[in-house]
């Protein structure tokens, strides 16, 4: 075994708020930096993850460059730069640097790369345009990587439907840190007063960035439908986007709900957000394994999710589970965990809880990363 550290280089196609991204910042704050060197190259810019992981004392790069067009030049770039850092180990994070940084990494020295798939369906638009032609071509060069590693089994059928044929898949799923993710009265407190809510007001909430796949109308509209049984019940939006000014957003709130529902943008504090909350809410028409539902889980928030990805697993019997684009369905099982006595209710709660930290603890998932980043570098036999 070598007595230097092993030096990874994670690229990642941009350091915007997000599930892959937020993944990555919490892995290498949990790494062992006795064994482990990481540095971070981002193919777009430092986002709002990029500081965060500056903060950490690890080096971040970017490369400027426009995701919807990639250059030739910024590739040269890539090249240069994997050339310059020598990793022993490349780690790639989403498909346009999946594809980049496999290649280019074979055009620099050949350390041994591994993907890292984030989702599962997301959608028939996703497939179409340059997005569509970067997966199938990942597909293609699928068998390059020395790994490929997926965080959901939802996510590698739809990869393996898709063309990939990889050397090595490598399930880890997403972790957390439940001592950072916990239930807190003194929180649940904060918020609800900053927001305007009542502690014993009933109040449903998301969080996701504003985009098609997370099912804000799906949301809305079930919000609609829970205020005609439940009209003292409150709604939280929390995430890029799910501000006042969005005109689109605020289009699709029913009639007579916008009073109810509060737009509270991009947030930091998930797990003081988490303790205001009595459901947690995930409305997506695609996930892999959402990093919301598994937050909110750890801080004892019964879940409600419609059926993408690997959520029915995460959840289990501690949550509710509906079909995507249901309303109806999602209003009735708000509904249902909200009329559960107390003493039921915190069952629940500590059921979601228990869960995370039985299956999903940060510190498992963190050795897991470590372990094959070894294995790949030659230090053990994978």
């Amino acid at each position: 075994m070598t007595s230097t550290p092993i030096r990874l280089l994670h690229i990642i196609t941009g350091l915007s708020t997000g599930g892959a991204e937020t993944m990555l910042l919490k892995i290498l704050q949990g790494m062992d930096r006795t064994r482990f060197s990481s540095s971070v190259l981002s193919l777009t810019d430092e986002g709002q993850i990029g500081p965060r992981i500056s903060k950490l004392g690890l080096s971040v790069e970017t490369l400027g460059m426009d995701r919807r067009f990639p250059n030739p030049f910024g590739f040269l770039r890539l090249i240069k730069e994997i050339r310059r850092m020598r990793p022993h180990v490349v780690q790639t994070w989403l498909y346009h640097a999946d594809l980049m940084g496999c290649l280019a990494s074979r055009m620099a020295g050949r350390p041994p790369v591994a993907w890292n798939l984030r989702c599962s369906y997301m959608g028939p638009d996703y497939y179409r345009g340059v997005s569509g032609l970067v997966i199938r071509s990942l597909a293609r060069v699928s068998k390059l990587p020395a790994a490929v590693v997926y965080n959901s089994e939802a996510g590698r059928r739809l990869h393996e439907s898709l063309g990939y044929e990889p050397r090595r898949w490598v399930l880890i799923p997403n972790g957390f840190d439940t001592q950072q993710m916990h239930p807190d009265p003194d929180a649940r407190h904060r918020i609800r007063a900053e927001i305007g809510i009542a502690d014993d007001a009933p109040l449903v909430g998301m969080v996701a960035r504003f985009d098609s796949v997370k099912g804000h109308d799906t949301f809305l509209a079930a919000a609609g439908r829970l205020l005609r049984s439940r009209p003292e019940a409150k709604f939280l939006l929390v995430g890029a986007g799910c501000t006042t000014g969005n005109v689109e957003l605020r289009r699709m709130m029913p009639d007579g709900i916008q009073d109810a529902v509060t737009l509270l943008g991009e947030r930091h504090d998930i797990a003081d957000i988490n303790a205001a909350i009595d459901v947690a809410t995930c409305a997506s028409i695609g996930e892999g394994f959402p990093n919301v539902v598994g937050e909110a889980m750890a801080c004892a928030v019964p879940v409600v999710t419609t059926d993408v990805g690997d959520c029915a697993e995460i959840v289990g019997d501690t949550g509710r589970v509906v079909s995507p684009r249901d309303p109806e369905a999602m209003a009735m099982a708000w509904n249902d965990i909200l009329s559960l006595p107390p003493g039921p209710h915190f069952q629940l709660s500590a059921a979601a809880r228990a869960r995370i930290t039985e299956n999903y603890a940060l510190k498992d998932v963190v050795v897991s990363y470590e372990r094959l980043y070894g294995e790949l570098a030659g230090i053990i036999s994978p």
